[in-house]
């Protein structure tokens, strides 16, 4: 009800024109959270499959194929996949025959099923036949006339529905000026979204060795609706007849939707094993933390606490050492020195919750873009998910 009382002022705002209110009408077109109180014990319960294109829109076209029978039939063996493996996880399609749906309506049928994740099935296509290789985008601003025109032609579709205009609040997909729009959003799901569009990317490159374009931002309408973690997967060039034969195979097809169904296993594992470790860590009552130390309050008393298992945030490493009361870290108190091999690594903040990491950590990367998260254990550094694995096993 919320979301349609402000759908519906800013719809009247619209009539007062001038870019600015464009933009503003144009956001109340894309979904809220639709459950931002979740439990924190969340399970990945729901996943929407949506193969792109269909009916009048075949998509990219190759030499003897059409992009629209190529993803559905990829869409189809990953939900099959899913569904005989993982049983406990409910698969929904947009589409399962070659009909067409509009943009909306897909994102809709995700929205209306409170799905957990939206995974969008797509073949590209350039003018260049030499290009090929897999990329998984995610919702952003597009930082290139190339990916300017991938999005073009995802978001055309519009162009075959009725009414397009009043629907998407005047927004045109060749035009570049439309497009300000998602340099202005904030995504609450992109982290997880580049997280399991880098987990795709890794099955296609280490699994199925397919060249590896990378994880792309891109002003899709199709995510942009969706009120969930959200990619859009491109499978490879249509129009590079290498590929194409691939695409169009039965080998390929089934070594795509494996590799998408792997990467959907490790997201799905993550986020759970995550989201029981958050569940665990704040039940443990009287932990405070801070940036910079880690206490445990007895009765009315504040006694330092060095837990044996904890996270920070490394920001440079040398190969000299650098000294802790250098200017260097001056933004940072009780930063702690870790020496491995014949390096010096130099970490920041202390929390025993793997999400409260994950937040300090972005507010460090305003300074330092290049830091990140590690784990220490009696002193020494280990990997993520070793430290993940040990803190939810003791909780189980």
């Amino acid at each position: 009800m919320q979301k349609k009382n402000i759908h519906k002022s800013l719809v009247h705002c619209c009539k007062l024109s001038l870019i600015p209110i464009i933009i503003l009408c144009f956001l109340s077109t894309i979904a809220l959270p639709q459950n931002e109180n979740k439990n924190e014990d969340y399970k990945i319960r729901t996943v929407v499959i949506d193969p792109g294109h269909g009916g009048k829109d075949p998509g990219a076209l190759g030499a003897f194929s059409k992009e629209k029978d190529i993803v559905l039939a990829i869409g189809l063996l990953l939900g099959q996949y899913i569904e005989e493996k993982i049983p406990e996880a409910h698969v929904i399609y947009t589409r399962k025959t070659d009909e067409f749906i509009p943009l909306y309506r897909r994102a809709e049928i995700a929205n209306e099923a409170d799905a957990d994740i939206f995974i969008s099935i797509h073949a590209n296509g350039w003018s260049n036949p030499k290009s090929f290789g897999t990329e998984t985008l995610i919702l952003g601003l597009h930082r290139s006339d190339e990916n300017f025109e991938v999005a073009k032609r995802e978001n055309s579709v519009i162009l075959l529905e009725e009414d397009y205009t009043t629907r998407y609040e005047n927004f045109d997909p060749n035009s570049p000026a439309s497009y300000i729009i998602f340099s202005i959003m904030q995504n609450v799901y992109d982290k997880q979204s580049i997280s399991f569009a880098d987990m795709v990317q890794s099955q296609f490159r280490e699994r199925v060795k397919r060249k590896d374009r990378g994880v792309r931002r891109q002003g899709l309408l199709v995510l942009a609706q969706s009120s969930m973690p959200g990619v859009l997967i491109e499978t490879g060039f249509i129009t590079n007849p290498e590929e194409e034969k691939y695409l169009n195979s039965g080998e390929g097809q089934d070594y795509i939707a494996s590799a998408i169904f792997r990467a959907f296993r490790s997201y799905k594992e993550d986020i759970e094993l995550k989201s029981g470790v958050s569940f665990a860590s704040s039940s443990l009552a009287g932990i405070e933390n801070d940036s910079d130390s880690v206490q445990i309050s007895i009765n009315s008393d504040t006694t330092v606490f060095n837990p044996r298992l904890y996270f920070k945030v490394q920001i440079t490493s040398s190969s000299n050492e650098i000294p802790l009361s250098s200017d260097f870290f001056a933004d940072f108190k009780n930063v702690e020195e870790f020496k491995s091999n014949n390096s010096y690594k130099y970490a920041v903040g202390t929390k025993l919750k793997y999400d409260d990491i994950v937040e300090y950590s972005e507010r460090v990367k305003n300074k330092y873009p290049d830091a990140f998260i590690i784990a220490v254990k009696n002193g020494e550094i280990i990997s993520i998910q070793e430290a993940l694995h040990e803190l939810y096993n003791k909780q189980n």
